[in-house]
């Protein structure tokens, strides 16, 4: 057997976090590095497929590593954008209130907002609603200026060249097999032979406890897939939404709700809701793996989770399986979108890590080994923190290699 490739460090996953690690680690440190990736191209799966918000950083606990990095990031990203030439806009959006008991959330976004340094949001009444978005029904909401919107797929294709042009090199169709440690270095078995190197970082999104586990690291956490699904509504009926329409969301879940978004490259998105996937890329109800669906059966902390939120659950079973159910939803918002307005869109899956009691992880989840760094957790707002991120891993790697 031919010798394993030698470089300095092994980066695994090239969505958009993984770009921006690898992309932060060259320019930061040099040295060689290879990222190897499963599929044949960058951002294929959570990265690709999300709804393209720059977030505001409005919901995140202050002090979290979520409220933090996505503070940095946010305007990391949009210096990024314009140095790149990436179309983007900040578009704001509305955060709306439809019950009376959803008021007294709006304070505690506010205090949230800023907290986390936002400034110019702006507390609005039923009319002040309309005078953003003529066509939403609410008794209260906030405007919130500082969210936008960027197709995500662009920003990662411009890593993509970046972390290349800083001698990185990428190998797409390479999924990362079997990972071992010997005499301080790690050896990564690929369709292409064996890569080698001192230092593994790890950013495997919805696989990323499975490659911790081959790697040796036992994970704090489950990983489980929830798949977003999106409709679209009509090219005619797009005059209905302006920009973004958000609900005020459900403190018990890390989920914002369905709700409206004008796309970078056009058209206006609605949704996503929320159902377990039973396979881990399962962008569709057919698309079903036997091993992820026992892996997600066999978890104990899923079971929890399904006990305390079963209810809410089947309800959003039930707005997948029905679009007349997705509408009635949306109607919350703007009371003039039908069924027949909307055309079925794209899907997502997110990783979503959870605790062993049930609860669904709230923030980054990123832990370290002799050796390692692996991403456990980096849903939403990854893609907006992505390039703090990936500084906060160089610089966090570089300490903790020099002493594992």
């Amino acid at each position: 057997m031919a010798a394993p490739e030698l470089f300095d460090r092994i980066v695994i996953g090239a969505g958009i976090v993984g770009l921006a690690t690898a992309k932060a680690l060259l320019e930061g440190q040099g040295g060689n590095l290879v990222l190897v990736e499963a599929e044949d191209r960058p951002a294929a799966h959570q990265t690709g497929n999300n709804s393209g918000v720059i977030h505001a950083g409005l919901y995140y606990r202050p002090g979290s590593m979520k409220a933090t990095l996505c503070a940095t990031g946010r305007e990391a990203l949009v210096e990024y954008c314009q140095a790149k030439s990436i179309s983007y806009e900040r578009c704001g959006k509305l955060v709306v209130a439809t019950q009376p008991e959803e008021l007294p959330r709006l304070d505690e976004l506010i205090r949230r907002g800023e907290a986390n340094g936002l400034t110019g949001i702006v507390r609005l009444g039923p009319e002040g609603l309309k005078e953003h978005e003529p066509h939403v029904v609410g008794i209260g909401g906030l405007f919130v200026p500082a969210t936008g919107i960027v197709n995500y797929r662009d920003v990662a294709a411009a890593m993509l060249q970046d972390v290349r042009a800083a001698g990185g090199d990428v190998r797409l169709q390479c999924p990362a097999g079997a990972i071992r440690r010997e005499g301080g270095t790690w050896i990564v078995t690929t369709p292409n032979g064996e890569v080698s190197a001192p230092h593994l970082i790890a950013c495997a999104g919805v696989q990323a406890d499975r490659v911790a586990r081959r790697a040796g690291t036992r994970p704090d956490c489950s990983m489980v897939p929830f798949r977003g699904e999106y409709h679209v509504l009509r090219p005619e009926r797009e005059h209905l939404v302006r920009n973004l329409i958000y609900p005020v969301p459900d403190p018990r879940f890390p989920f914002l709700g369905v709700h409206f978004t004008r796309m970078a490259k056009g058209g206006v998105e609605a949704g996503p809701n929320a159902v377990l996937a039973l396979h881990r890329n399962g962008y569709r109800w057919r698309d079903v793996s036997l091993r992820d669906t026992l892996d997600a059966a066999l978890t104990p902390a899923l079971w929890r989770m399904g006990l305390r939120y079963w209810r809410t659950g089947f309800g959003e079973v039930h707005r997948s399986l029905s679009k007349r159910a997705f509408a009635k939803a949306l109607q919350r918002l703007v009371p003039e979108i039908t069924a027949q307005d909307l055309r079925p869109g794209g899907a997502g899956v997110r990783a979503q890590a959870l605790d062993a009691d049930g609860t669904l992880a709230d923030d980054f989840r990123i832990t370290k080994a002799p050796g390692a760094f692996h991403v456990l957790s980096a849903p939403s707002p990854a893609a907006t923190a992505s390039l703090a991120i990936g500084e906060h891993i160089a610089r966090e790697a570089k300490a903790h290699f020099a002493t594992s």
